[in-house]
């Protein structure tokens, strides 16, 4: 896979800064901010497994899980326009045929995936983010957020409102690549097994059914495939 991480870097550090994904002060740290620390939570997921990448911006990590998971199918959710065009540009220049974008929020999909994971990076503070995340997973599936330093301290705050969303599980890994050579801190929780969300009971989706949920947005417009003109814009800042 280096050849098309090292296609990734240049596309973020120079087509991503240009149109303003990345930041300008993030262009030289690429390898050892962004893509390492994101490849070290490559080895928590099942070999083979639905993989939704929440507020996915960049394609971080979501395009990396991509890359190093090639049996698993990978949905990246985004709700910004320019974001989500620059991820179906970012898919189609990497080849990637194990994944996909789909421009819409993570509570407009609730109930209508049954994902075996649910990925997220600078997203939103765990309390909410489970919120948005636990109506994506099928029962007993897991959802996998990089934090920083402050992981613990977020978690431990979290706490009630997890144990009020039925989540007993929540812990802190740090995870590694083999070899060390890259980390991530990353909050890691299950979803309730008695859940009652579409699919209930399913190892996983077609993107069949992601690409056409019945449920409407605030405006009433249904959530869709990136690079279709239709759908509301969303102002709510995605992750990575």
């Amino acid at each position: 896979m280096l050849p098309q991480a090292e296609k990734y870097a240049t596309i973020l550090a120079v087509t991503g800064v240009e149109r303003g994904i990345v930041g300008p002060a993030e262009a030289d740290r690429v390898w050892d901010r962004h893509l390492l620390n994101c490849a070290a939570v490559a080895h928590l997921l099942p070999t083979r497994c639905l993989l939704v990448d929440v507020g996915s911006g960049a394609g971080l990590p979501g395009i990396v899980l991509a890359l190093l998971a090639p049996q698993a199918r990978v949905t990246l959710l985004e709700p910004l326009a320019r974001r989500a065009e620059f991820l179906t540009e970012t898919v189609a220049e990497l080849g990637l045929t194990n994944a996909e974008v789909v421009r819409a929020r993570a509570e407009d999909l609730a109930g209508q995936i049954a994902a075996d994971v649910v990925t997220a990076r600078a997203v939103a503070p765990l309390d909410k983010l489970a919120s948005l995340t636990l109506g994506l997973l099928r029962p007993g599936g897991r959802v996998l957020a990089i934090k920083g330093s402050s992981a613990e301290a977020e978690l431990a705050k979290a706490r009630p409102a997890l144990a009020r969303l039925g989540v007993t599980d929540a812990k802190v890994v740090r995870a590694a690549s083999r070899g060390g050579a890259a980390t991530a801190t990353v909050v890691t929780f299950t979803a309730p097994e008695h859940r009652g969300t579409a699919g209930s009971g399913v190892r996983g989706v077609s993107h069949a059914a992601v690409r056409g949920p019945r449920r409407r947005d605030g405006a009433g417009n249904p959530a869709v495939p990136a690079g279709s003109r239709k759908g509301r814009p969303n102002s709510r800042r995605g992750g990575g």
